[in-house]
């Protein structure tokens, strides 16, 4: 009897812990009790009853992302293309991702090619090419709102690579390549212009500078000219002054005409005319240096 008392205690033992479940952090336990849904676990322990209750479906809350593989999509301008997406969604309700559609994977992996497809359709390839965020935020916001039964939310959806046909893809080539073209000979041509600017701009400013230094140095030339004659004037005025104030006698000033005369002889003219009051005080400086003459022998 002790034994069988025994044995009944470790089965009970035994189905106690087997049915004492610990739900993680970002996780959640979706429970069934006799085949229905009974309740939705959350973090911390957690005890079910043997036999009548079972755990249905251990969901990931955590944010999570499905990279699909490449869909081919055709444009407006038939160009056909294959795109794939990128798409980052979270559970935010267990139960409704329980039993709200079966794989859910694969139906959100159908749902996103469709609805590619069905955006791609409207627009031309170049729109397709340059318009990314557009078809991204069309895309996430029919993809969240047709997921929202499923319990699931679409955060973002992002279009990974579009891929073009070969032949496109070499047009494209040759398109980008004479446009770099064109824009290296707008940059050449511009740098010429530059150049050939400030290479006017220094011949202007050299001509300006040297016309500058050549008045500048006429300027005083004529200033240095002025200077000397306003000297030579200031010692005339000088010296006439300084003889006025001696009080010279008739026979100085009658030498210093004559002083002027002969340096008057001394240069260009021919013809000099001697006024008659200094005629004969010429003739007598003449007889004066005659009689000097030789004693200076």
């Amino acid at each position: 009897m002790p034994y069988i008392l025994i044995a009944i205690g470790v089965i009970l033992l035994i189905l106690l812990v087997t049915n004492i479940h610990i739900v993680q952090q970002s996780r959640a336990y979706v429970v069934e009790r006799l085949g229905a849904y009974n309740a939705t676990w959350g973090v911390g322990l957690h005890v079910k009853f043997p036999i009548l209750d079972r755990v249905a479906k251990k969901v990931s809350l955590k944010e999570q992302v499905v990279d699909f593989a490449p869909q081919p999509v055709i444009t407006k301008d038939n160009v056909t293309m294959q795109i794939d997406t990128v798409i980052y969604f979270q559970i935010i309700d267990p139960k409704l991702y329980t039993y709200g559609v079966e794989q859910p994977m694969s139906a959100i992996e159908n749902l996103t090619a469709t609805t590619l497809r069905n955006i791609i359709g409207d627009l031309e390839l170049d729109q397709s090419l340059t318009s990314r965020d557009h078809i991204n935020t069309q895309m996430r916001a029919i993809l969240d709102e047709a997921t929202d039964p499923w319990g699931i939310k679409v955060n973002r959806v992002e279009l990974k690579n579009i891929i073009p046909p070969r032949d496109i893809q070499d047009s494209m080539e040759k398109q980008m390549r004479a446009e770099r073209e064109r824009r290296e000979a707008i940059l050449q041509a511009q740098g010429q212009k530059e150049s050939q600017i400030l290479v006017a701009e220094g011949e202007k400013q050299s001509a300006i500078l040297r016309a500058d230094a050549s008045k500048q140095a006429a300027i005083l030339e004529a200033e240095g000219r002025a200077a000397a004659i306003l000297k030579v004037q200031q010692a005339l005025a000088d010296s006439i002054k300084l003889l006025n104030e001696a009080n010279p006698n008739d026979q100085v000033v009658k030498l210093k005409a004559l002083e002027a005369f002969q340096a008057a002889a001394d240069g260009k003219a021919t013809k000099i005319i001697i006024p008659s009051e200094i005629q004969g005080l010429a003739g007598l400086a003449s007889s004066a240096q005659a009689l000097l003459a030789p004693d200076q022998k």
